[in-house]
């Protein structure tokens, strides 16, 4: 058998687990409740909360929908969640079992800290920056983002021109999240492009668009500073799904990212093309397990919602599924 065959063979009987991470939209009130008995995990987002000057154990247990849903709040909360959780999964070496991993929009800011692109504390500092500079941007003008299910992509895409809205997330099996004017949005729930639905969502703003490019400078400036270093696991970015080897190239399409739409549809595709076998979903779980059941069908997933789902994912980590 020759060299590559011999690759090829191995590449399709090893297990190739990829860790994903949630972006905004993802957190529920008290989500973190049952994660505040686990050993450590307290005086860690303790920590967090400190680095980012927020009482986070608050906003993941106590504050309500509304409260979590401001962008300043929701981005540092999500990235400690999945931070956390990470610290679970990648315990007793399992992090050398893992074949990389992935993040949706602020999921990215987990993402390369689980990749060692950025310390922790600078993930951290950094994803308080950028929901602090979005929340900004959000607030120059009145805008949010729906959710479209269903439909033509095409006949989609010409009708958001016509309203003056841009796609912010293309999610996949058939789910494509759009933003701009909320009055705009408004009428395109009115009258949706033909087999479609239109969910209005819970956000602040229309991330992932032109509105977002005031945060871009800011953004950029501030990771100038931070040490970034190449990626020790597999990590795929949200531009164009695309695998990337530098951790420098990726914290820059992670800053201009903010302002263009995430395309988490080739993200999928890259992964099902790597030959992943399974999919590990960080708190706050769920999203992302869904899309992939549909936009990779057939692969077996997790979604670490609480602490009981752990054991779920070290199986599947550790190959006893």
């Amino acid at each position: 058998m020759s060299a590559p065959a011999r690759h090829a063979n191995r590449w399709q009987t090893r297990a190739v687990i990829v860790i994903v991470a949630p972006g905004q939209g993802s957190q529920t009130p008290g989500f973190l409740e049952p994660w505040l008995a686990e050993p450590g995990f307290r005086e860690h987002l303790e920590a967090i909360s400190d680095g980012v000057q927020i009482d986070l154990v608050a906003h993941g247990t106590t504050s309500d929908a509304d409260t979590i849903r401001d962008t300043k709040v929701a981005q540092p909360l999500i990235v400690a969640a999945g931070l956390l959780t990470l610290g679970a999964l990648f315990a007793d070496g399992r992090r050398e079992k893992v074949g990389g991993v992935a993040g949706h929009s602020v999921g990215e800011v987990t993402a390369a800290a689980a990749a060692g692109i950025l310390s922790e504390t600078d993930a951290v500092s950094f994803v308080r920056e950028r929901g602090r500079a979005m929340a900004d941007a959000a607030a120059l003008e009145p805008t949010g983002m729906s959710a479209v299910v269903g439909g033509d992509e095409a006949a989609l895409l010409e009708r958001l021109a016509e309203l003056g809205l841009q796609p912010a997330n293309f999610n996949g099996g058939g789910q494509l999240v759009v933003a701009g004017a909320l009055d705009a949005l408004a009428r395109l729930a009115e009258n949706p492009p033909a087999g479609s639905r239109v969910i209005p969502l819970q956000v602040a703003g229309a991330f992932h668009t032109r509105y977002m490019q005031p945060a871009v400078g800011i953004l950029e400036l501030f990771a100038a500073g931070l040490e970034k270093l190449d990626p020790t696991l597999p990590i795929w970015t949200n531009r164009d799904g695309s695998r990337v080897e530098s951790g420098s190239h990726f914290v820059k399409l992670m800053v201009g990212q903010v302002s263009s739409p995430v395309r988490w549809d080739l993200v999928m595709d890259s992964l099902g093309a790597s030959g992943v076998t399974g999919i590990v979903e960080l708190a706050p779980a769920g999203a992302l397990v869904g899309l992939a059941k549909r936009g990779l069908k057939g692969i077996p997933s997790v979604a670490v919602k609480t602490p009981d789902d752990l054991a779920a994912a070290f199986a599947m980590i550790d190959g006893d599924n």
